[in-house]
């Protein structure tokens, strides 16, 4: 069944005969194709993608399971669909709620003078479902993440700044064949490791604790992963405090199944760290889900109220950050199944150090 095919079966669900999805990211996953312009309007019996010219070419050899239609500049983009609604007398579309502009609804609504109807969760909750082969391409990513991460640790010294080891990140990500990083990389060493998403800076790399978290997008799908090194040799306490992300890390994922609620695994990793002493220390969440963008619908926090299907692929990453002093991160990338979990990340968790 093709991603189509799945949204088609959920629209009777949602009192909708036809949807409207214009957002890059919600193509991609219904279509297979990338671009930064493009429609595609679903029907309950058949799918038209609407591509310009910089695009058709290549949509027209990718995309199988649309019919894919050219419109051009000089014409307005919803002609050809007004015309499918009128002679296939729908009543109503769906439309993408949480990402069109409230300015750009009033404007759907005055094109087409029918019901629109917020569909948004019913294209997340397929979203957040991963296929086998959906997870073939995250975990080829994180392989991509996880050979340059391998790559830079010999070459990490205090003579080189924060900046440049993240752009040896970037450099050697694309040059492996990323297609982009999903997020800029955070490089943040010493009393700037204290920063759960602090900027790189231009001081050279501080003896303590370095955190290293970033991500490819590869083939569309997503990476993310976190690693806190030590330059030098850690004390006592670091040494400690290492170990006790690690638990809780552990104690998250161990709580992971199919249908748990997103705040039961947040909890379970972070009475690892208040029971330790350092809960005012860990102040952001468990994890998030990641697919075709490396932050989807779903979370682990103290507030989350998601139940967290078999299928979704969910962050684990717990910190601890002492501001002005130092903070440690540890992150994985888990696949949920009805019983368990399944962790797709192979870096060494033992501290390293440099």
């Amino acid at each position: 069944m093709t991603n189509i095919d799945r949204i088609r079966q959920a629209m009777p669900e949602y009192n909708c005969d036809s949807i409207l999805i214009t957002e890059d990211i919600d193509r991609l996953f219904a279509t297979g194709f990338s671009s930064s312009a493009g429609v595609l309007f679903i029907t309950l019996k058949d799918a038209w993608y609407f591509a310009d010219s910089r695009y058709i070419e290549v949509a027209k050899a990718t995309i199988t399971d649309a019919e894919v239609l050219l419109y051009k500049s000089s014409e307005p983009t919803f002609d050809n669909i007004k015309k499918t609604i009128k002679d296939n007398n729908i009543k109503s579309i769906g439309f993408e709620d949480m990402l069109v502009s409230f300015t750009a609804h009033k404007d759907l609504q005055k094109i087409f003078d029918i019901e629109l109807v917020p569909v948004q969760k019913l294209i997340n909750d397929l979203r957040e479902i991963k296929s086998r082969a959906d997870l073939e391409g995250i975990i080829q990513a994180q392989r991509l993440s996880e050979e340059v991460f391998n790559e830079i640790l010999p070459i990490i010294s205090t003579d080189m700044t924060e900046k440049d080891l993240a752009a040896e990140l970037i450099y050697r990500c694309l040059k492996k064949g990323a297609d982009d990083m999903s997020f800029s990389p955070i490089v943040v060493s010493g009393p700037n490791s204290s920063k759960p998403h602090g900027v790189p800076s231009t001081e050279k790399i501080a003896n303590g604790f370095l955190t290293i978290d970033f991500g490819v997008r590869l083939n569309g799908w997503c990476s993310d992963t976190t690693r806190t090194l030590c330059v030098g040799k850690p004390d006592d306490e670091m040494v400690n405090i290492y170990n006790i992300v690690l638990k809780a890390q552990e104690a998250g994922i161990k709580a992971i199944h199919g249908g748990v609620k997103g705040f039961d695994v947040d909890a379970a990793a972070r009475k690892v760290i208040a029971d330790a002493g350092y809960g005012d220390y860990f102040g952001h969440g468990f994890g998030h889900s990641q697919g075709l963008e490396v932050h989807e619908s779903l979370s682990a926090s103290p507030l989350s109220k998601h139940t967290l299907p078999a299928g979704a692929v969910l962050s684990a990453e717990p910190g601890i950050y002492i501001p002005g002093k130092y903070g440690v991160r540890i992150e994985d990338t888990i696949y949920i199944t009805e019983n368990g979990s399944e962790n797709i990340t192979k870096l060494s968790k033992e501290l390293t150090i440099i």
